[in-house]
């Protein structure tokens, strides 16, 4: 669980990429310059840990680029105290960014192992998400509505209902739609009607799963 000057010396790098790739949100870089991400990474990936890169995780499952956790995490506007609905907790990499953020995260993995081995470890770290739960992120968590903000780190073949359902009105949904690669949104609510869509270009994800029990 090391840390050195070494890792950080690449994480200050890492940053200077995000911002010539355009990421303004100097709270979103200043989390992305603290959080070890190599820690999140099978230790054979630690010398690629800070490329502006995806990487393998258990499950089949990847670590998101940075560019992505940031570019995401920046549409999201996050306010310290927002209550944060996550969909995919993954390795907990943007959970941890969430956390440092000073958000309140509510975090569903779809995947049994990942979810056991990514709720110690970001304990272990100092990283405690207000609820994470092993379950089906198309259902959102709705006994915990509403919510300021929610995201979703897979990609998406449609928008669940539930989702946009559980935002409060002016809250804000950033979730990547589409099948082979996909298409970022962000749906800001406007009324208990009505939401605002926008669209921000291609990325590629792996696909949100559906629990089909």
């Amino acid at each position: 669980m090391k840390d050195n000057f070494r890792h950080q010396g690449k994480r200050q790098h890492l940053v200077e990429i995000l911002r010539k790739k355009g990421i303004t949100d100097e709270k979103v870089l200043a989390a992305i310059n603290k959080i070890p991400r190599h820690l999140f990474m099978d230790s054979s990936f630690e010398d690629h840990a800070y490329q502006d890169k995806a990487f393998p995780i258990a499950a089949d499952q990847t670590i998101s680029q940075p560019y992505t956790v940031a570019f995401q995490t920046q549409l999201l506007e996050v306010k310290k105290g927002d209550k944060i609905l996550e969909i995919g907790t993954g390795s907990g990499y943007q959970t941890a960014v969430l956390c440092e953020l000073g958000a309140q995260v509510y975090s569903i993995e779809r995947q049994q192992e990942l979810y056991k081995k990514t709720k110690l470890f970001l304990n272990k770290i100092g990283y405690r998400p207000k609820y994470l739960t092993f379950g089906d992120g198309y259902k959102g968590l709705p006994l915990y509505k509403p919510f300021d903000k929610a995201i979703v780190t897979a990609g998406a073949p449609y928008v669940p209902n539930p989702l946009l359902a559980q935002l409060k009105v002016g809250g804000r949904l950033v979730i990547p739609v589409g099948t082979e690669s996909q298409v970022m949104n962000l749906f800001v609510r406007k009324s208990a009607k009505e939401f605002e869509k926008k669209e921000f270009g291609e990325f590629r994800f792996v696909p949100l799963l559906e629990d089909k029990n």
